[in-house]
């Protein structure tokens, strides 16, 4: 079999990863991108660039999802520090739900066809 196309996983990222955003930041209470970027490749997810990633961010900050705050580096330039909101953990819960429901029922049927 051919290797897949990156697109297609491109594709299936864009469907989670605002929630993956969201529950990196409810393990940790807070973070800044290029960490995040870190925790997402450790996860699984190795394909998200920063050009994906902090637009993203900037999104979730506008929709009042995470809070963003600049600190001054230690020694280095600052830094934008993100947190999930009560906002955010609320839509992490609701959609983590609906996302969960909606890639359980994806797998099955994969696993239904790939076993017929």
């Amino acid at each position: 079999m051919r290797a897949e196309p990156r697109g297609r996983r491109t594709q299936w990222l864009r469907g989670v990863l605002d929630l993956a955003v969201l529950a990196l930041l409810a393990e940790t209470g807070e973070d800044y991108g290029y960490t995040l970027l870190q925790r997402l490749a450790k996860a699984g997810l190795p394909d998200v660039q920063a050009g994906t990633l902090y637009p993203l961010l900037n999104r979730l900050a506008a929709d009042g999802l995470v809070r963003a705050e600049w600190r001054a580096g230690a020694g280095g330039p600052g830094r934008k520090f993100f947190a999930l909101t009560d906002e955010g953990r609320t839509a992490l819960t609701e959609r983590g739900a609906e996302w969960t429901d909606f890639a359980r029922n994806a797998v099955a049927l994969v696993e239904r066809g790939m076993r017929a």
